[in-house]
């Protein structure tokens, strides 16, 4: 709320400041006070590697308690398991040392609220441009299924090791807890 007000008051005094204007001032007063430095990239402190949606209402840090440096966090449309988040799995196993892979997605995802062809419509429509990428946008109509979905891709891969911990969880943006979802 209060980023918010930022915009409206300068956009209310005829500035042209922007969204990125604002959170450049704020990276400047975080940047003033910074106590980070030294930190290693890897391991996370605790060798876990999250996927989770890229939706606004997952603060994925708070929500799991995890402090700078503690995992590495994917994060995309959906917390769907694409080729690159594999990629950026396999790095993080492989280099970065992490053992254990948790999925988050989330209630009200708007990943439930169309289909790829509607969206593919819509886009091409608009634009008036045939598409090259992406192939699919990956939507679902199933919560639950999806996540088990994504532990399936993960544990399918043959770069990832067999024994490896992959668990999934449904996030209520209501109430802010967790459910794991059984695979």
């Amino acid at each position: 709320m209060e980023q918010q007000n930022l915009l409206d008051s300068s956009k209310k005094e005829g500035s042209s400041r922007t969204a990125i204007d604002e959170v450049l001032k704020a990276n400047h007063r975080y940047a003033e006070g910074f106590t980070q430095e030294g930190l290693p990239g890897w391991p996370p402190s605790l060798k876990l590697a999250v996927v989770a949606c890229m939706d606004c209402r997952l603060h994925v840090a708070k929500l799991l308690g995890l402090e700078l440096g503690a995992a590495h966090i994917i994060r995309n449309a959906g917390g769907i398991v694409t080729e690159d988040v594999l990629r950026s799995l396999i790095i993080s196993r492989y280099m970065g040392g992490t053992q254990e892979f948790m999925i988050i997605n989330h209630t009200k995802c708007g990943m439930l609220t169309f289909k790829d062809e509607e969206l593919a419509a819509r886009l091409q429509q608009e634009t008036g441009k045939a598409p090259v990428a992406p192939a699919r946008f990956y939507t679902f109509t199933d919560l639950e299924e999806n996540v088990r979905q994504q532990i399936r891709k993960v544990k399918s891969h043959p770069w990832i090791p067999e024994g490896i911990p992959v668990r999934g969880f449904i996030y209520d943006v209501d109430t802010g807890r967790l459910s794991e979802v059984s695979a």
